[in-house]
């Protein structure tokens, strides 16, 4: 029972005086509840706990071969949750805090080209749309994709809009992102254009800014789908989430000259180093460009090679 009391103490104490996101509560209240399971009778309650448990811990994660990510996830919840009985309930000893962790894999983010993701906008309109669906949905399934790639928005963050965030006199929307941190990001003309097309047909004026057919809110499960169906009807060869469209909106800005602290905050990251991964996409693609373009680049040598066995 003391166990539980720790733990919705902490959990409100994130909610509360962190402003942590509900993704957040839940991600971490699932890690504490899945170590005591992975413990069973050895876990007396938290206070009890030694660096071997956590040591066993992650021993047990790697043998299943978990992902880094997830391991690092868990052990951050474990990490926070110690951190906060040492400072807030007079815990004496914090069993996590040198438990070494496997280094994240850095994968780099995949990428739309600017001739496909200007291939998927188009595809709303060119689309047939269900019998049943309303007139006004292709311009809404544009106004969407659209405004994701104008303003690099998260999933969670598009859905939760009103009609009331744009602000067309200015060309910008306001956004409620992680830890409730609000920012005012730019809009695009295309994408403007777009919203004042789908509100006009849809006859949105007022309320959540994108809608379903039965005119409630849309949700991202139904977001995720109309993406997979446009996919599905495209020349893309590989599997695009909400989440590529933003990594595509960074990528972009910076192989058009941005610089780093703007997209930094135009992403709503806390730290520059998230966003840093953006820049070892765009060296990478540079690097594909000039080994594709220059003479005496490595592939145009063993192009040449070739040809002259071939000869």
């Amino acid at each position: 029972m003391k166990s539980d009391q720790q733990q919705e103490r902490f959990l409100e104490f994130l909610r509360v005086e962190k402003n942590s996101s509900p993704r957040t509560l839940r991600n971490y209240s699932h890690a504490l509840v899945t170590l005591q399971k992975r413990l069973g009778e050895q876990f007396l309650g938290w206070e009890s706990l030694t660096p071997d448990h956590f040591r066993s811990t992650l021993f047990a994660f790697m043998k299943e071969e978990a992902a880094r990510s997830t391991i690092r996830l868990h052990f951050s919840a474990y990490r926070s949750f110690y951190k906060y009985l040492t400072h807030r309930e007079g815990l004496p000893f914090n069993p996590v805090a040198e438990i070494q962790l496997p280094k994240v894999e850095k994968k780099l983010p995949v990428v739309l080209s600017i001739a496909q993701m200007e291939e998927l906008l188009t595809l709303p309109l060119k689309c047939k749309q269900p019998q049943q669906a309303p007139l006004w949905v292709a311009a809404r399934d544009t106004a969407i994709l659209e405004l994701f790639y104008s303003s690099g928005l998260r999933l969670s963050e598009l859905t939760s809009l009103d009609v009331a965030d744009i602000d067309f006199i200015s060309e910008t929307t306001r956004v409620l992102g992680k830890g409730n941190k609000e920012r005012l990001l730019p809009i695009g003309r295309l994408a403007l254009t777009s919203l004042q097309h789908y509100q006009k047909h849809a006859n949105v004026y007022e309320g959540p800014l994108f809608i379903s057919k039965l005119r409630k809110r849309l949700s991202t499960r139904s977001i995720n789908n109309l993406l997979e169906k446009y996919l599905n009807q495209s020349s893309i060869p590989f599997k695009v989430t909400p989440h590529k469209l933003r990594h595509s909106f960074a990528t972009h800005l910076l192989d058009h000259g941005a610089d780093l602290r703007s997209v930094q905050s135009l992403l709503g990251h806390a730290s520059l180093s998230t966003t840093q991964i953006y820049t070892h996409v765009t060296k990478e693609r540079l690097r594909h460009a000039y080994n594709e373009a220059h003479p005496r680049s490595c592939n145009n040598r063993n192009k040449k090679r070739a040809r002259g066995l071939n000869l």
